[in-house]
């Protein structure tokens, strides 16, 4: 791979997308950008206005009319890189046309903070099981840092996860702008699970604040959530890992307090009194904490670690319990 040049296919069409491909067009160093979206009249929008219709429309979108498409293959086909940025529970679908054959050679990032439900897999599991792509080809993009601020040009940071270094650094070079700032980790595992967590955390921070609990709690809510996040990387991938670095605390904090975390937004409602459906449907956003925490409940039927947090969050979607009931019930387990 050339060292200054990246081709590379991001594959979604939301706020988190729109973000990323702002920030690839805003650093100087020469690189060629594909975009894949579902919707072809979004893409006719974009193409003829240079914004996204549905996702932090006041960014502008400077992208080749011709390397904005719906088909997937051919823009794969071009790229040495592949960016992933679709919600986890629809991932299966957007690749439904790529073959292991497709992405060969190539290295796939994910910007997905989820697990692809059906299967139980984070994003980097699955492509290696599902594809066949070596760990050593899969990069992670973890936060703090949110779509919106990107879009208002707010200095924000993100973690850059590989085995690969020296390609997880190039990465970061084509990324990096006067707003945002990047570090390198090599815990793939770590910083992918507690994207996962933090976005159920982020749920049972909404809840608590839906059913009336103030400032205090909240804060104890936390301090237990990151200390729940520590025991359930230890269980699944124990390695040295600073619990208290941006990529996993930072994360957390951002996306239990922010006013523009969707998970954080989602659990408010159901703690006054939405349905979930209803909540999802008046959102018209996907809150990845909902799909996450089915799945981080079969897989914790493995190994059994202490969370008392998701355990409720779980109770709450999944087993229909009252949010008052559930988050009291909490409360007493709590520190």
């Amino acid at each position: 791979m050339d060292k200054n040049i990246i081709n590379i296919a991001v594959v979604g069409g939301g706020s988190w997308a729109t973000a990323l491909i702002k920030m690839l067009n805003d650093n100087p160093i020469s690189k060629n950008i594909s975009w894949w979206m579902r919707c072809q009249t979004t893409i006719n929008h974009i193409i003829k206005y240079h914004h996204n219709p549905n996702y932090l429309s006041s960014v502008e979108i400077k992208i080749n009319q011709n390397a904005i498409s719906n088909h997937l293959p051919t823009l794969i086909k071009a790229a040495n890189t592949v960016l992933l940025n679709v919600p986890a529970a629809f991932l299966k679908d957007a690749l439904k046309d790529i073959t292991p054959e497709d992405l060969k050679g190539k290295k796939i990032v994910s910007a997905i903070k989820g697990i692809v439900p059906t299967e139980n897999l984070i994003i980097a599991d699955f492509m290696h099981q599902k594809y066949g792509i070596p760990l050593h080809d899969i990069t992670v993009i973890s936060g703090p840092c949110h779509a919106e601020e990107v879009a208002l040009e707010k200095l924000s940071y993100l973690t850059i996860a590989s085995l690969d270094t020296q390609f997880a650094q190039i990465f970061a070079n084509n990324i990096n702008t006067r707003y945002v700032k990047t570090t390198l980790s090599d815990d793939i595992y770590g910083t992918e699970y507690a994207a996962v967590l933090k976005n159920i955390y982020a749920v049972a921070s909404g809840i608590c604040h839906g059913v009336g609990f103030g400032d205090n709690f909240q804060a104890v809510l936390i301090s237990n959530a990151i200390r729940e996040t520590e025991r359930f990387l230890n269980a699944i991938h124990p390695i040295n890992r600073d619990i208290k670095e941006s990529a996993y605390l930072g994360d957390l904090l951002v996306t239990a307090y922010s006013q523009f975390s969707r998970n954080r937004t989602f659990g408010n409602m159901v703690g006054k009194g939405y349905t979930v459906k209803s909540a999802q449907l008046e959102m018209n956003m996907i809150a990845e904490g909902y799909y996450a925490v089915n799945s981080v409940h079969q897989i914790n039927k493995i190994h059994q670690v202490n969370l008392p947090i998701a355990q409720a969050v779980y109770a709450i979607l999944y087993e229909k319990k009252s949010p008052q009931w559930a988050m009291q019930h909490l409360a007493s387990q709590l520190s």
